[in-house]
């Protein structure tokens, strides 16, 4: 394996499957399946996921809505989809802990660092939740704090385009995807990949990340095992 400790990072959106909003149980299965072959090959896997299923703060403080408001109900909004995740995969019998930046001692553990480095070391799947704990942060930067936390060798960030392109791809057929990319050109050229803050908290540290298509059966194990299914980002 080219990467043994993974952070994978889903968004929200992700959840939906073909719906308009809210949790696909059939999206929830497919993830819990896919998580379940990386445990085989003894990955130690930790997932945050957003949560523009439910809701997004910055579209709540763009519609008159105050942001520090708006992201708290964001970050609530995680921990609704992290506990739908993890349920998927223990259904499965994958063993599964939900920690939360934000206390809520009857639904989740409270994050601590150490105790989430023993779920690992103990072939658990951790899922972060509620973000960074704080207003005007995305899950982007909270997966990349997390991922620094925990010294993951790598970000995986799971999207529904196989990697980081030129040009739109669902709308110019011509375009280009990067099978490598670095950090510098990915913030020049304003590539949108994840916020600024994200990428130059992975880029400070020489975090690698890697932006794949998740919706192609067996892509994060291919990813994992460094074949070229997306786009490698690194310094």
């Amino acid at each position: 394996m080219k990467f043994k400790r993974v952070l994978l990072k889903i968004s929200g959106e992700a959840l939906m499957g073909s719906g308009a909003y809210g949790i696909s149980t059939d999206v929830v299965r497919y993830v819990a399946q896919e998580v379940q072959v990386l445990r085989t090959l003894r990955i130690e896997l930790a997932l945050v996921i957003g949560a523009g299923n439910i809701f997004r703060g910055v579209a709540g403080a763009a519609s008159g809505m105050d942001r520090s408001s708006a992201d708290n109900m964001g970050m609530l909004a995680t921990v609704m989809n992290s506990l739908a995740v993890q349920d998927g995969l223990q259904t499965l019998g994958i063993p599964t802990r939900v920690m939360s930046a934000i206390a809520m001692h009857n639904v989740c553990e409270p994050y601590e660092r150490l105790r989430a480095l023993e779920h690992l070391e103990n072939n658990r799947v951790v899922i972060f939740a509620a973000g960074t704990g704080n207003p005007y942060f995305t899950t982007d930067t909270a997966a990349v704090l997390r991922a620094l936390e925990i010294k993951a060798d790598v970000i995986m960030k799971a999207t529904r385009v196989d990697g980081v392109y030129d040009r739109d791809p669902e709308q110019d057929e011509n375009a280009v995807r990067f099978t490598t990319l670095t950090y510098k050109t990915v913030l020049r050229e304003d590539l949108r990949v994840m916020d600024a803050a994200g990428i130059s908290l992975a880029r400070d540290n020489g975090l690698p990340t890697l932006v794949f298509n998740m919706t192609v059966p067996g892509n994060i194990v291919r990813a994992v095992q460094g074949e070229d299914v997306g786009t490698l980002i690194t310094n």
